[in-house]
């Protein structure tokens, strides 16, 4: 089996920025990650809260920071990780197997993000890729000049829908609650580009033919139902963190299922940290990039002084 001193599971924001600065420490690193790097990353069409940036892309920043991380730092795209065993018979403390081989490492900082939840409702999942979707920027081209309904109140919603706005979309915002969770800038944006907004609405259902054209709208208060004819349901209300590995490990998580570390990003578990979107905390790029950076140095320290 192949040998390395930090092994980074997730190749988004935290993940690279992790390996990136595992690399400059002189250690044998990999990163590996079950999909392309960024993952969901990817899919924001663009920030303007990010240090050095007026505006930028996901796409674009996830591919500024995979250049510099693979430069000291080995980087294994579509490969997925099944199980982490712990090792107790030499300095290797864990055997991580995939999908495509196994390897031993000293250190694990698991970087497994999040993924989009879902509505869990009638025709969701009989109609992904025929009019529903999760990724604005993937599949908004698909709706220029056509109406779509974008689900959801939090900043991700906001952003892909004034996305979509501006692609040509005709865009209308449904949300359960009577506020939006999102930050003031984008609901000023919101107003800004007339994008229409129904609050206090939960989706009971997508109907369609060949591909979606209604979706089915329950009033919170009133009970009242409303057929609204669109081509096209985006979601965006949150997301799950992958926390399967961390429970194989036995670490020790939140209420709400997010992985619980110290300053140093050390979980209860010795020589494996987290980062990122499956650890309690603020979810934003900059905060998982700083996690990033605080994991792979207390790697290092931590190998170092074991040796």
């Amino acid at each position: 089996m192949e040998k390395f001193d930090i092994v980074i599971i997730g190749a988004g924001p935290g993940g690279l920025t992790a390996g990136i600065y595992a690399g400059r420490q002189g250690t044998k690193n990999l990163i590996i990650d079950r999909g392309l790097a960024g993952g969901i990353g990817r899919e924001v069409p663009e920030m303007e809260n990010y240090p050095g940036f007026d505006k930028i892309s996901g796409l674009e920043l996830v591919g500024i920071m995979k250049s510099q991380a693979i430069e000291n730092c080995e980087l294994h795209e579509n490969e997925n990780v099944l199980k982490i065993i712990k090792n107790k018979e030499d300095d290797y403390n864990f055997i991580i197997k995939t999908d495509q081989s196994n390897y031993l490492t000293k250190s694990i900082i698991l970087a497994t993000g999040s993924s989009h939840k879902h509505l869990n409702v009638p025709g969701e999942e009989e109609y992904l890729g025929k009019g529903v979707s999760y990724c604005a920027t993937c599949d908004g081209l698909f709706f220029q000049n056509k109406d779509i309904v974008m689900v959801g109140g939090g900043n991700s919603a906001l952003q892909e829908a004034i996305f979509l706005k501006n692609i040509g979309a005709n865009v209308t915002i449904v949300h359960r609650r009577n506020e939006f969770r999102a930050q003031k800038y984008l609901q000023d944006l919101v107003k800004e580009n007339n994008i229409d907004v129904i609050c206090n609405v939960n989706v009971e259902k997508i109907k369609g033919d060949m591909l979606v054209n209604t979706i089915v709208l329950k009033d919170t208060n009133t009970g009242e139902i409303t057929n609204l004819k669109t081509n096209g349901v985006f979601i965006s209300i949150g997301y799950i963190p992958h926390i399967e590995l961390a429970e194989q490990l036995g670490v020790t998580l939140s209420e709400n299922k997010h992985i619980i570390t110290d300053k140093n990003q050390k979980t209860n578990v010795d020589y494996l940290y987290a980062i990122g979107d499956v650890c309690v905390g603020l979810k934003q790029w900059v905060v998982a990039c700083g996690e990033g950076a605080v994991a792979a140095t207390s790697a290092y320290s931590d190998i170092k002084e074991k040796n």
